[in-house]
């Protein structure tokens, strides 16, 4: 087979040939672990990998030669309707516990559908009907036209920031229904979307400074970056192991999210229960649940518990989350998640002036009372307390001597 090496074209082999391995060690994680994520991710790395074909195989001489002119003409290298779509399943995939590909978000592919077809008909029309370039009588690959590339562009934006708007759904459901809010924030999938938003500024820079897309020797630099970012993705992504650990739903119209059980292996992906609208919680008494609340976390120490969820203390009360939820929101004016940091981070206090940091280092206390990270405790107890830990211990030891 024909390829020119080049620096342009074999820096780019590199970044494809590597893209490749990673997407078939993500593969092989998928079908062994039925990790439906790395599918997702794989598939993204793949589209990335022929994303840069068109450059990578242009310095390499192909579209100066026969057959390998046509290849780069009629075969669709660049899907950039995919793109988009692949990137806001994975993130749904990552955060959501009870994320199905469903029939209804097969309209998200429809675009990427559309082209293939597009590319099917010029192909046909040319080499079966006509026998002569007639769609490629300009000689320039339908790919690298500047109508494609920036519609393209406009649609990985908008499910960039459909991502985005997924992801933080995430985190406020986390920090209003776990105390661990902290160490399932995925620091992963934030920087999968920022190194997915590098691309897309990188993008439109070339877009705007170089307006040609077909302008080879300056393009090239955006390909170059184009690929530092997704072999990032590539090592990054395999290497991450999370798991979700909510299952929610999201209202497109108004962007609410509504917790939902568990999937259950019995069940098929369309037979899912899902809620049609969040269920309307009863106007409740505050004030009599706050008592009830904060008397349980106290006497029963609850808050010792690093795993302990909104679900957890409503069934200890005999009630649903919703109440607790309104309770504390309400009662307390904080999230479940710093309720309970608030109680940890006093019983920690309580073990300094009690004398416990003589036995046990800060550290130590803290996991005992409840935390599970050293940032989350810091974090914490400087939120509750306006001091770090061991400013609050250096005034208790003064304040004693």
């Amino acid at each position: 087979m024909f390829f020119g090496f080049s620096n342009y074209s074999s820096i780019l082999l590199i970044f494809f040939f590597h893209g490749v391995v990673y997407a078939s060690l993500l593969l092989w994680r998928s079908w062994q672990f039925q990790h439906r994520a790395s599918r997702l991710l794989a598939i993204f790395i793949l589209l990335c990998c022929l994303y840069i074909c068109p450059w990578m195989l242009g310095h390499a001489g192909w579209y100066t030669k026969q057959p390998y002119r046509d290849t780069m003409f009629y075969v669709p290298f660049q899907q950039v309707f995919f793109l988009g779509p692949v990137i806001f399943f994975y993130t749904q995939s990552l955060v959501n516990q009870s994320f199905q590909f469903r029939k209804k978000d097969l309209w998200h592919l429809v675009p990427g559908l559309l082209y293939l077809v597009y590319s099917l008909v010029v192909f046909i029309t040319d080499k079966w009907i006509v026998g002569e370039y007639y769609f490629y009588a300009d000689q320039r690959d339908k790919d690298l036209s500047k109508w494609y590339q920036v519609v393209g562009l406009i649609s990985m934006i908008l499910y960039f920031l459909a991502s985005i708007r997924y992801y933080f759904t995430y985190k406020t459901l986390t920090y209003n229904n776990l105390s661990f809010a902290e160490s399932v924030q995925f620091k992963w999938i934030r920087n999968f979307l920022i190194a997915f938003l590098l691309m897309q500024i990188a993008d439109l820079t070339f877009l705007i400074i170089y307006p040609e897309w077909g302008d080879f020797p300056q393009k090239w630099w955006y390909y170059f970056l184009f690929s530092l970012l997704f072999y990032y993705v590539s090592i990054a992504g395999y290497a991450s192991t999370m798991q979700a650990v909510l299952p929610f739903s999201l209202s497109i119209i108004d962007g609410s999210a509504t917790l939902l059980p568990p999937p259950t292996n019995s069940v098929t992906a369309d037979e899912q229960p899902r809620p049609s609208s969040a269920p309307v919680t009863p106007e409740i008494d505050i004030q009599p649940w706050k008592n009830k609340v904060e008397q349980l976390i106290q006497e029963e120490q609850l808050y010792r518990d690093p795993k302990l969820s909104l679900t957890d203390l409503a069934q200890r009360l005999d009630t649903n989350s919703r109440v607790i939820s309104k309770t504390i929101n309400q009662g307390f004016e904080m999230n479940f998640n710093d309720y309970i940091n608030f109680h940890r981070v006093e019983a920690v206090k309580e073990a300094i002036r009690q004398g416990a940091n003589k036995e046990l280092t800060l550290l130590g206390i803290a996991l005992d009372c409840g935390f599970n990270s050293k940032t989350t405790f810091n974090r914490a107890f400087k939120k509750h307390s306006g001091a770090s830990p061991k400013a609050f211990l250096q005034k208790s030891s003064d304040s004693i001597e």
